[in-house]
């Protein structure tokens, strides 16, 4: 993508020397940013919290949901869920307690799967792989599968729509920063697989296409693979083998924490990290306004260093056009540096177009989630 903006640099009034540290006494730093954190910044020094708002009409609010509000179980990827979604990504959750008694095919894009909990095992066309809490596991559009969970699964959905799963360019850094890909597994043709094949009866395989639905039936399980080979097939990454960007001095963007990526959306995972130690830097996500994408994030397990009343299984979904950071409290816990290390994990799906919430996130929507920036409307919000 070519520069679309003037390049230059200014300085005015009173100003930090460099972005996220040292900020001048008293003054709550927003950045004010274009292209994800890859285009040109301005960096402005306020008064007050830039979120300190007080009240809130219209449409453009934060929002947050909570998964852990459902209860239905499904038997088949297609009735899970809807969250939101656009053109290019849909965002589904996922309960699925018993194993799939027909086939799957995502005949509209990649799919990439979050075990949010469970364990149990997935069969494809390439063969079988095991999944527990903390997998991805990514599918390319057209691979048939089902799952065999071993205890209730809670799994997360995220299609790239007319698209392709990548991982991205971890320039200077090198190629095995983040996460080797040599951690990279792939399913196998083992005795399980081999197994599956072995059962004679009718196979139904549900294509989704356009999001209508189609059902192909066989006499035989078409998962009848003996071999395979090439440079196309489904992955499984857990985020325990993520081994994130860093900085002691400096407070790096979420776009530092880039696991995969689509070519109208990312997606990003935060895992257990130290916190900066250097006095000057700051210690808590800095407040911004990234006014080219929707930020939508799910949190997995721990406790969520930036956020007040969320917990895991919440979706936040906060839609470009404001800026946003830390809650009050998670402001002030940062400032007092007490705090010596992050334990949460999240994915979070920056969309470059904006997303529509569905009917189900409704349902479970935190309705007081806009009020808890400020102190008084987050005891209000929390009852």
């Amino acid at each position: 993508m070519g520069k679309n903006w003037i390049p230059m640099s200014h300085t005015e009034g009173e100003a930090a020397k460099q972005a996220h540290v040292a900020l001048p006494e008293g003054t709550y730093e927003r950045e004010m940013g274009k292209e994800g954190f890859f285009g040109p910044a301005a960096h402005l020094y306020h008064q007050n919290p830039p979120t300190g708002w007080i009240d809130w009409e219209g449409p453009l609010k934060p929002r947050a949901f909570d998964t852990a509000k459902f209860a239905a179980a499904v038997d088949c990827p297609w009735k899970a869920q809807l969250m939101m979604g656009n053109a290019h990504v849909k965002f589904r959750h996922m309960l699925m307690t018993r194993a799939m008694d027909h086939l799957v095919r995502n005949g509209d894009g990649d799919e990439l799967l979050f075990v949010h909990d469970g364990e149990g095992a997935l069969f494809c066309d390439f063969g079988h792989l095991t999944y527990a809490e903390g997998d991805y596991i990514m599918l390319p559009r057209g691979s048939m599968w089902r799952l065999e969970p071993k205890t209730p699964s809670k799994i997360l959905l995220i299609e790239a729509t007319n698209d392709s799963y990548r991982l991205p360019d971890k320039g200077i850094v090198g190629p095995h920063a983040i996460f080797d890909p040599a951690v990279l597994q792939i399913p196998k043709l083992d005795d399980a697989y081999r197994a599956q094949q072995q059962v004679k009866k009718p196979w139904r395989v549900v294509i989704k296409r356009r999001d209508q639905l189609s059902t192909v039936t066989y006499p035989y399980n078409p998962l009848d693979v003996v071999g395979w080979k090439g440079d196309l097939t489904a992955v499984k990454l857990n985020w325990r083998d993520i081994r994130p960007l860093m900085s002691h001095r400096y407070h790096l963007p979420p776009s530092a924490h880039t696991t995969f990526l689509a070519s109208r959306f990312v997606v990003c995972t935060f895992v257990p990290r130290p916190i900066e130690s250097d006095p000057e830097a700051l210690k808590v996500p800095f407040f911004h306004n990234n006014d080219d994408y929707d930020e939508v994030i799910f949190y997995h397990q721990g406790s969520f260093f930036s956020r007040d009343n969320i917990h895991p299984g919440m979706i936040s979904l906060h839609p470009c056009g404001f800026p946003h950071g830390p809650h009050p409290k998670a402001f002030a816990t940062g400032a007092k540096g007490t705090r010596k290390e992050t334990d949460e994990v999240a994915v979070m799906i920056d969309t470059r177009d904006a997303l529509d919430v569905a009917t189900a996130a409704e349902s479970v929507e935190f309705k007081g989630y806009v009020a808890t920036w400020n102190p008084d409307g987050f005891k209000q919000a929390a009852e």
